[in-house]
């Protein structure tokens, strides 16, 4: 529950045509300690107000010129989309009394104004909206917890699935290639060991911003955990389109950091998977990625490599890193003649955790 600090500092917003008023009620909120009163005569200004402040309570006159109350709290129901007005009701009318509660009011104070009423009534109605608003909060942590990674902020592997799963089906209707980059930083280890966890969770958020900022903005980044990070690639044009953007990523992440004071240096290793090339679903795509990352942390990191069914040649990260390139192939491989596919489908070695 609300502490009552909390309940006196709360906003509110004083709405009159008649100055008197305005002044009495200001006077008995103040003097009943609420901190945070504003007000405006013009009922014109109400839901443009609202909408830049959010007042958590609304003293609503209900007979205006030019709008009245009622005129008012339909507007305001297009800002409060959940369905709450935290508005407050000032009649004189008794028969208004009702029409405000049906219009969505939450209660009422008669006119003329009783300071014991004025001050508890107000009190109850912040104090029931300040309650919602923690449970609404709650709930869109709850909800982003299920599918953020409370670290970075970035998707998790069940939101990452998601979108996953709404673009294969655009990617299949439209015929549109999508790939999955499965990165994995290298040395990260050492960075925890030296400087400690704090500095390695400070070192995994940086990485995180880099990249998001290095792909297009309907890409999704996910981190599953640890020191990977999942890429989705949406839209895009084709293999050489997933390799610029896998080496544009190990780039970024490559750059130097400063960590808490300390200058620190790290590599970036990734796989790409392609649909179709490499899978149809997302299971299938995220696996070819994660063993094509294999492969290239296996021929000497700092380097990706794309998944194919027949060839598990490295693409190095610049033409001064040919080490990805110098990793044995697959036996299949060497057979298979220059520009043609024998068919057969090579099965990567099972991936363990490389040193990082």
């Amino acid at each position: 529950m609300d502490s009552p600090a909390n309940i006196l500092n709360a906003s509110i917003l004083i709405v009159d045509d008649r100055a008197a008023n305005v002044r009495l009620l200001e006077r008995m909120l103040h003097g009943a300690g609420y901190t945070s009163v504003t007000s405006t005569r013009d009922p014109l200004e109400v839901c443009t107000l609202h909408r830049e402040h959010r007042y958590d309570l609304i003293l609503l006159d209900l007979q205006m010129p030019g709008m009245d109350g009622f005129q008012v709290m339909e507007g305001l129901k297009e800002i409060e989309t959940e369905g709450y007005l935290p508005v407050l009701a000032l009649t004189a009318q008794p028969a208004h009394k009702l029409r405000a509660l049906q219009a969505g009011a939450r209660d009422f104070l008669s006119q003329p104004f009783d300071l014991p009423e004025v001050v508890t009534r107000v009190y109850n109605m912040l104090e029931v909206r300040l309650l919602h608003k923690e449970a609404r909060n709650h709930a869109e942590r709850l909800a982003s917890l299920a599918l953020n990674d409370p670290l970075t902020g970035l998707a998790n592997r069940r939101l990452l699935a998601d979108r996953m799963l709404i673009a294969l089906v655009h990617a299949r209707r439209n015929k549109n290639n999508m790939a999955v980059v499965y990165l994995d930083l290298d040395g990260f280890k050492q960075v925890n060991d030296t400087l400690g966890h704090s500095a390695g969770d400070v070192l995994l958020k940086r990485v995180a911003e880099r990249l998001v900022a290095t792909v297009r903005a309907e890409d999704t980044v996910a981190r599953p955990g640890g020191d990977e990070f999942l890429i989705a690639l949406f839209h895009f044009s084709g293999v050489d389109a997933a390799a610029r953007a896998a080496q544009k990523v190990i780039e970024a992440v490559s750059r130097p950091y400063s960590v808490e004071g300390h200058a620190v240096s790290i590599t970036a290793s990734a796989g790409v998977g392609i649909y179709p090339l490499h899978g149809e679903d997302a299971d299938t795509l995220m696996k070819s990625a994660d063993l094509a990352l294999y492969e290239a942390k296996r021929a000497g990191k700092n380097a990706y490599r794309i998944a194919k069914p027949t060839d598990l040649s490295a693409v190095p990260r610049s033409q001064h890193d040919a080490r990805a390139v110098s990793a044995p192939l697959p036996e299949a491989l060497a057979q298979t003649k220059e520009g043609q596919l024998n068919g057969q489908f090579i099965q990567y070695p099972q991936r363990q955790p490389p040193d990082r």
